[in-house]
């Protein structure tokens, strides 16, 4: 089992994408069309793809927009053309962070993003100058669990890497991203209440922030993801 600094910013991030909620669907469209267009539009063998509409149908986006993202991903309708950019930095006291985007115009989204690091005490960096401390993983987290014991045993027979109480009746659950759908599909069938499903970065390690510090870097977090272009937003920060 993590520690809870490992498990901290999960329940930070999920406050703040909820408060974006209601601002969020261009960027799931976004999600969908650049997923369709990497492996075609096929959920069943397009995993990025599956996932993308997963997580697009529980914020409530329409069956058309869905499809209309797919069409232009495909290329059966014209679109933008959408390319994924990870930026990298410092944020206040040394936390490493990462931007992920999708931009039609990578000089306008690197501006802007440069911008939030300057004004919010970060500092914009070149590539490779902190990716190499996050992990690529995938994460479920489920609420409402009415036997938590029961339902992390059957976690660890599906070859998962890591599970963590969030609260009295949630869990968050990590696994290798090739096997996120499979346990993803399994929690749905034995109808758990998943409220996240996602792809993420992991840090390594996580890095203790003060309170001042961590104010600072909510912050620059909030402004980075109220930008169009900024999908998600990863941090190396744990509490004290």
């Amino acid at each position: 089992m993590a520690g809870h600094s490992k498990w901290a910013n999960i329940k930070h991030r999920k406050g703040r994408q909820d408060a974006l909620r209601g601002k969020k669907n261009t960027k799931f469209i976004r999600e969908i069309t650049v997923a369709a267009r990497e492996a075609g539009g096929d959920p069943k063998s397009n995993p990025r793809l599956r996932l993308a509409i997963e997580k697009a149908s529980h914020a409530n986006v329409t069956k058309d927009s869905i499809k209309k993202a797919i069409d232009k991903g495909v290329g059966n309708i014209d679109g933008e053309d959408y390319a994924e950019v990870i930026y990298e930095g410092y944020g206040p006291m040394g936390v490493a962070i990462l931007v992920v985007c999708l931009t039609d115009n990578k000089n306008r989204t690197v501006a802007e993003v440069r911008h939030a690091f300057t004004k919010y005490g970060g500092n914009l960096g070149t590539s490779g100058s902190v990716s190499y401390m996050f992990a690529r993983q995938g994460l479920i987290v489920c609420s409402q669990l009415e036997d938590i014991d029961a339902f992390m045993d059957e976690m660890f027979e599906l070859d998962i890497e890591d599970v963590a109480l969030l609260d009295e009746q949630s869990v968050a659950v990590s696994t290798m991203p090739n096997n996120l759908v499979a346990v993803l599909e399994y929690c749905k069938s034995k109808s758990y209440h998943v409220v996240e499903s996602d792809l993420i970065w992991h840090a390594d390690n996580s890095l203790s922030l003060t309170d001042e510090g961590n104010e600072k870097l909510e912050n620059l977090v909030h402004v980075l993801e109220e930008l169009d272009d900024v999908q998600s937003v990863f941090t190396n920060a744990g509490d004290e």
